[in-house]
């Protein structure tokens, strides 16, 4: 969990789809079934913090 504000934009699904190179339908499972990287909801929209996603994966392929 990050605690200190980031200057970099948050990501959308899709920026984190290619980023990981999966498709963004992988990306709505996981959430659903709560074993992808965190994400937020801004109004409708997902919103993922970049070094969220990028510790998450180092997690996962470590």
């Amino acid at each position: 969990m990050t605690t200190t504000p980031t200057t970099e934009r948050l990501w959308s699904v899709t920026d984190v789809s290619a980023f990981l190179g999966i498709p963004v339908g992988t990306l709505y499972q996981w959430r659903h079934r709560r074993i992808g990287p965190r994400a937020s909801r801004v109004g409708r929209h997902l919103r993922y913090d970049p070094a969220d996603v990028r510790a998450w994966f180092n997690k996962k392929a470590a």
